[in-house]
C-alpha cells in the first residue's frame, strides 16, 4: 500500500489553525479589559425593552419590538392605537 504524503495540507491546515488561535487572542486582548461585555449588552438591552413596555411601546426606538407583541406566545398585550 502506497504511504500518502499530505505533508503540505497538513501544513496549510496548522497554519491556518494557528491564524484562528492568534486571531481569538488578539480579540481577547481587546475585551479584557471589560469580561462582562456581553452580560452588560444584555442587560442594557432588557433595561431598554422594560421601559418600552412601561411607555407601551410608544416611543419611537421602541418600534422595533412592536411586531414582536400582542401575541400569545410573547403575552403582552397593547391597544395599537396608542401607537398612532
Amino acid at each position: 500500500m502506497k504511504e500518502p504524503h499530505n505533508y503540505a495540507q497538513v501544513g496549510y491546515s496548522m497554519i491556518l489553525v494557528s491564524a484562528s488561535l492568534a486571531a481569538i487572542g488578539i480579540i481577547g486582548l481587546f475585551l479584557a479589559d471589560d469580561v462582562l461585555l456581553a452580560d452588560n449588552w444584555s442587560r442594557d438591552n432588557t433595561a431598554h425593552f422594560d421601559e418600552c413596555k412601561s411607555n407601551d411601546f410608544v416611543p419611537d426606538d421602541c418600534v422595533k419590538y412592536r411586531e414582536r407583541i400582542n401575541n400569545a406566545a410573547s403575552g403582552i398585550y397593547v391597544d395599537p392605537s396608542k401607537w398612532k
